[in-house]
Order: C-alpha cells, then structure tokens, then sequence
C-alpha cells in the first residue's frame, strides 16, 4: 500500500512537471508555426490521461483545470494572429478534459472494484483459515472418536477369551475336577488363549500395517499360488476355485507379498461363504490409459466372485470397518486389513452384491504407482 501511495505522488508531481513544461514550450514557438503548436497543444492529452489513471476524475479535472489557467494567455495572444487556430485549441482542450474525466471515472470505477476484490480476497482468506481450523478440530474429532470406538471394540473382542480363560482357571483352582474335566479346562484356556494372541495380532497388523515393499509383480503367478494354496487349505471343502486371468496383462509395481495376502484373505472369505460343491471366481483384467498407452500405463483389476448369501445393503459400509464381521467366529479384523493395505498400494477394495447371489470383492490398482512429491 505504501509503494502505491508513493507511485501516486510521483506520479502526480510528473502530471504537474509536465503541464508547466508544456505551458512553456508553447511561449517558445511563434503564434504563426501553426503545424508546431498544435503537436505541442495535441501532447496536452497526456498529462491529462496520466492524471485520470492516476487520480481518476477529480484528479482529470484539476490537471485540466491547469492545463486551461496556464495556457489561457497563449491562447488569448495567439487568438490575435489566427482566431480559428485558437478556436481548435480551446475545443480540442475541451474535448481532451471530457475524455480524461470519463476516463478519470473509470479509473475510479475499476479502482472500486479493485479494492472490492481485495477485500473479499481477504475475507475469503480468513474464512478459508477459519474452514481449515474447524476441519483440522473435526478431524482430530472424529481420530479421537474413531480411536475410542475401536478401543471399545477390541476390549469387547477381549472379554469373550479372558472369560473362557478366567471360568477354566477358577475350575481348576478349586482342585474338584475330573480328569476329563481337567483336559477340557486346560484345551479352554489354550484356544481362548491361541485366539487372544491371533486377534491381538490382527489388530496390531491393522493399526502398524508394514511398509509396502513396490517391485513388479507379475498378476497371472500370483492368482495362480493364491489358488493352490487355497486349494490345500481345509476350509476348501469341495468349494471349486476357478481363475480367468485376461491374456497380456502387465506386471503392477507392488508388494507381491502384500497383495497375495489380501487375495487370499478374499478367496478364503469367499470359499467359507459358499456352499459345497459351489464355485468361486477368481478375474482379473486390465484397463488401459488413453493417455498413458505408450509406457502401458491403467489399472489391472482381480475380482473374486462368490456364490455365498451375500451381505445385507445395511450392512455393506461397514464391513470395511475393524471388529464388524457377519460369521460367528470372525475376528472382524481381516477385510479392515486388507482395505489398509490396498491403500497403502495406491489401489482400491470394493464389495457388492451380486445380480443373482453371493458377493464380488474387486482389487484395483494402478499398473504404475503415483509418487507423491
């Protein structure tokens, strides 16, 4: 603000030099050099323009006041020897203060709107700073809520062990057991045990998922390890596991170890919800990029497709979530992990319903990975 003030002044006390400068050559030339004074009287528009942009009209009307108070006594000499020349200047002087005035007002007029938008400029600015302050409080909200939420989910997922544990423990503390009894007690404590350390597992691996380690990997191998270790796995049951991997699909820069963890975690998902003797579908495609064709850019899908119940739409936006699980031995912990780590390889976990039964868990990832600068 103060360099404009100081541009105004100078600019002002140019407008000033230069009508007394102007004034002065014209007593210099004679009244009978027609064609010289009227290139010095026609340079009377650029004082006069300075002084609207500057000052704007009041600024136009003074320098033109001026302009006539100083020149007013040429014109007067000069009306003796040629009163049509001096007749032209007056009228060209006239017609040179209304355009300077006008532009004067629309200097001001643009000057007003100027200062408007910097105004709200500023006003935006502070709504902006206000807007993130409250979304930056609501995010640590919902952190804290989302973290109060979880705690009272996992001491919930903990009660049902530590009671097994605490009911076999005071049995056998009592000593009036048989020797049955005393089997079935100690098998007690040790699964509810085994099954506390696997859901406390679970939720450390969700709350510290390991660092992506990105190499290429290749979609076709790991379908097809992911389908024989399902196919060794005691939860298979007669369940078919069929694979349709498209022909030339490029390798995805990921963490092969990761992302065959959350296949599997899905195929087995899959194969517990169908019946025996159903089929699972394992698919994966590739979608090329128009605008990365050249470097093979896209994204490469794998869906797999079960002939399960499916999961009720209510229920849906939640099964992503930690400790919600629809089985009654679920843990609730493995979708929520498997969503953690597609995100943190850059790609996408989504379920729905399909048209006729089961479910349709599809991964999606880029080919290439976008760094973040």
């Amino acid at each position: 603000m103060g360099m404009i003030q100081r541009i105004g002044e100078h600019g002002r006390a140019v407008v000033a030099t230069a009508v007394a400068v102007l004034s002065g050559l014209m007593w210099l030339v004679p009244p009978a050099d027609v064609e010289m004074e009227n290139s010095l009287h026609h340079l009377n528009f650029i004082p006069l323009l300075v002084a609207a942009v500057l000052s704007g009209w009041r600024g136009a009307a003074l320098t033109l006041a001026a302009t006539a108070i100083a020149q007013a006594p040429y014109i007067f000499m000069s009306h003796r020897v040629s009163p049509e020349n001096a007749l032209d200047q007056v009228v060209e002087l006239g017609i040179f203060g209304v355009a300077s005035v006008i532009a004067g007002i629309l200097a001001d007029r643009e000057r007003r709107r100027t200062g408007e938008l910097e105004a709200t400029t500023i006003e935006l600015r502070r709504v902006y700073a206000e807007l993130q302050a409250s979304v930056e409080k609501l995010r640590r909200s919902e952190r804290l809520y989302a973290a109060g939420q979880l705690a009272a989910s996992l001491a919930h997922e903990i009660r049902n062990p530590l009671e097994g544990i605490s009911g076999a423990a005071n049995l056998l503390h009592r000593g009036k057991v048989s020797g049955q009894n005393f089997q079935d007690c100690l098998e007690i404590i040790q699964l509810e045990s085994q099954r506390l350390n696997k859901l406390l597992s679970g939720f450390l691996e969700f709350a510290r998922p390991r660092v992506p380690r990105f190499q290429p990997a290749d979609v076709g191998t790991l379908v097809d390890s992911v389908r024989l270790l399902v196919a060794q796995s005691p939860l298979a049951r007669g369940t078919y596991v069929n694979t349709e991997v498209a022909v030339g699909i490029p390798e995805v820069e990921s963490d092969p170890e990761q992302l065959k963890q959350v296949l599997l975690n899905l195929v087995l998902n899959a194969v517990e919800a169908s019946p025996n003797g159903s089929e699972v579908q394992i698919m994966a495609r590739f979608e090329a990029s128009l605008e990365r064709s050249g470097d093979r850019g896209g994204h490469v899908s794998i869906c797999v497709v079960d002939e399960g119940p499916g999961i009720p739409a209510e229920d849906q936006e939640k099964i992503f979530e930690p400790f919600f699980t629809t089985r009654e031995k679920g843990s609730g912990l493995g979708l929520a992990i498997a969503a953690n780590i597609m995100q943190q390889l850059g790609g996408t976990l989504t379920a729905e319903n399909n048209t006729t039964r089961g479910m349709r868990f599809c991964i999606t990832l880029p080919v290439r990975r976008e760094i973040k600068q």
